[in-house]
């Protein structure tokens, strides 16, 4: 009797492990992260590109890409992940009047995204300190940046909370195929020119949604299979306690074996 009980009891766990989705038994092998963001032109800088930015993140690693398209071409195209700032791209709003034009310094967008945390560099450092060293950015007008990089804590963390920001500088304020001095002298470097150190493209990193997760909220959703195994689960628990109770009825009176 207590043979057949014990076997009951074996089919009903089984049942429950043969209901669990892969993914929910492999929860521990699952992949890093990963982060992304829609490039956008900053207002009122004249600027007709686009672009997207993708990011996984593993401790302090930080495989990053980039792609743009209607930049200015034939010119470096520093590119930064901001930190420590609200979080999002600046509007028009935060204008300023450069030598007679309005348009968005990178020093008048840091109240919205922040201080440079990493320097999206194609080789060497990728610290703040590389933040202007132009012969180590992508050039060009559409290019595909990828690279995987070390990040301070900070960095990581702005990343995890949705505040860092991918920003992309450099732009031809006024369409004549170069960088000119049109908009006076960098904010950052009084020997470029504005224009060459101005945010063009800029993008908060956002959660990927992964499974059940919503667009853009990271919030869990219900999903239909859930049900289907919570109810079919139940349904095993019930049938082997049922049968484990059948079983104890048909002993004869007196048997009192457990």
């Amino acid at each position: 009797m207590r043979k057949a009980i014990y076997c009951l009891a074996a089919t009903g766990a089984l049942g429950l492990t043969a209901g669990v989705p892969a993914t929910a038994l492999a929860a521990g092998s699952s992949s890093p992260p990963g982060y992304q963001a829609g490039l956008q032109p900053v207002p009122t800088n004249n600027v007709t590109g686009s672009g997207s930015a993708t990011l996984s993140l593993s401790g302090d690693q930080a495989t990053v890409t980039v792609d743009t398209t209607g930049l200015l071409a034939g010119v470096p195209h520093a590119m930064h992940i901001h930190v420590d700032g609200m979080g999002v791209c600046p509007t028009a709003a935060a204008a300023t009047n450069l030598n007679g034009h309005t348009a968005i310094s990178t020093s008048d967008g840091h109240p919205s995204y922040g201080m440079i945390g990493t320097s999206l560099t194609t080789s060497g450092d990728t610290s703040p300190a590389s933040g202007l060293a132009v012969d180590r950015f992508p050039t060009g007008s559409s290019f595909h940046y990828a690279r995987t990089v070390t990040v301070t804590d900070d960095v990581a963390n702005n990343i995890r909370s949705g505040k860092a920001v991918i920003v992309v500088h450099g732009l031809d304020y006024n369409g004549s195929g170069k960088f000119t001095d049109v908009l006076g002298p960098s904010d950052l470097d009084p020997t470029l020119p504005q224009t060459a150190t101005a945010p063009a493209l800029c993008g908060t990193l956002q959660a990927m949604p992964t499974g059940g997760a919503a667009t853009g909220s990271g919030a869990t959703q219900h999903r239909p299979d859930d049900a289907a195994l919570v109810t079919g689960g139940s349904f095993l628990l019930v049938a082997a306690a049922g049968g484990a109770w059948v079983l104890r009825r048909r002993r004869p009176v007196g048997d009192d074996r457990s």
